[in-house]
C-alpha cells in the first residue's frame, strides 16, 4: 500500500525516530501503525543490543528530596558522548525516570526499570526505544534511594557527581548547610567508607600488603613490616573514610567533629555518592 508523508509524520510524532526509519517500518508494517511502532521498538533493542559494550562516560545526574526532608532519590542517566547529554530527548526522559522514581516509590535499580512512566511504558522499554533514535547507548548506570531522619543532597555544577548525606538522631535545627557541606566533601574526596568499619576487608588487606612491600623496598625490618603497614593503614583511614578526614573548608577538624560541633549526638548515619565518567 502507498505510505503518505502524513502517516510518516503520525509514526515520527509518536515515536520521535527518524523520517527514514519511519518510512521503512511503515512499509515493512504494510501500513499498520502498531506494527511499524513494533518494528521500531525492535530496532531500538537491536542498536541496544550492539552497542551494549560501549562506555558511557557521559550524562545526567539528577536527584529528588522529599518535602519532609526523609528521603531523596538519585538517578545516574548515561550516554556514550558529550552532545547526547545536551539533547532534549535525553533530558526529557531522564526526568521522567525521576519522576517515576518518586511516584513508584523504586527500591532499587530493577524496579525502576519495571516501572511504568505516564505514557505506560516501562522505563527500560523507553530507554530502549531512545536508543533506536539516537544510535548510542544509554542506561540508567546508578540509582540510589536514601531515607533517614533527614537527608541532605548535592549535585556538583556539571552535573555529573553528586551525593546525598543522612543523618541520625536528629533535633530541631537546620542542617542543610551542614548536610551540603558534608555532601560537596564527598563529592571531591571520594571516601570508600564512612569510617574505619565500613571498609571493605579485601580492601584492607590489600593496603597491608602494599604498606608491608612498601617498607620492604625501603630496606626495613622484616619484623617491623606488620608494625609499618598498620601505620599506613592508620593514615589511610584517615584520607579515605568521611568521618576521619580533615574538613576540606577547616583541615583543623575531622568531619566527625564538624558533627559534633554542630549538634552533640548528631550521626551521620550513611552517605551515598554517584558520579559519570
Amino acid at each position: 500500500m502507498k505510505i503518505t508523508a502524513a502517516d510518516v509524520n503520525k509514526l515520527r510524532q509518536a515515536t520521535g525516530a527518524g523520517m527514514m526509519d519511519c518510512k521503512k517500518a511503515l512499509t515493512e508494517a504494510e501500513g499498520d501503525f502498531e506494527k511499524a511502532v513494533e518494528i521500531l521498538r525492535k530496532a531500538g533493542q537491536k542498536v541496544a543490543a550492539k552497542r551494549a559494550d560501549n562506555e558511557t562516560s557521559e550524562g545526567v545526574i539528577l536527584v529528588h528530596t522529599s518535602e519532609d526532608g526523609k528521603n531523596a532519590k538519585v538517578v545516574a542517566f548515561a550516554c556514550e558522548t558529550e552532545p547526547v547529554s545536551k539533547v532534549e530527548d535525553f533530558n526529557n526522559l531522564g526526568q521522567a525516570i525521576l519522576e517515576t522514581a518518586v511516584k513508584s516509590d523504586a527500591q532499587d535499580l530493577e524496579a525502576l526499570n519495571n516501572a511504568q512512566l505516564a505514557d505506560g511504558r516501562t522505563v527500560a522499554e523507553a530507554i530502549t526505544e531512545l536508543v533506536g533514535k539516537i544510535g548510542e547507548k544509554l542506561v540508567i548506570s546508578d540509582y540510589k534511594n536514601v531515607t533517614a531522619e533527614k537527608v541532605v543532597s548535592y549535585i556538583h555544577s556539571n552535573n555529573k557527581a553528586a551525593a546525598v548525606i543522612a543523618f541520625e538522631n536528629v533535633e530541631d535545627g537546620d542542617l542543610e548547610e551542614l548536610g551540603r557541606d558534608i555532601a560537596m566533601q564527598v563529592v571531591a574526596m571520594k571516601p570508600v567508607g564512612l569510617d574505619k568499619g565500613d571498609v571493605d576487608p579485601a580492601l584492607i588487606e590489600k593496603e597491608i600488603e602494599i604498606g608491608k612491600e612498601q617498607a620492604r623496598q625501603e630496606g626495613k625490618p622484616e619484623e617491623l613490616l606488620e608494625k609499618i603497614a598498620m601505620g599506613k593503614l592508620g593514615k589511610f583511614y584517615k584520607e579515605n573514610t568521611l568521618l576521619n578526614q580533615q574538613f576540606v573548608k577547616d583541615p583543623s577538624i575531622s568531619v566527625a567533629q564538624l558533627v559534633q560541633n554542630k549538634q552533640k549526638g548528631l550521626k551521620v548515619a550513611s552517605f551515598v555518592r554517584l558520579s559519570i565518567g
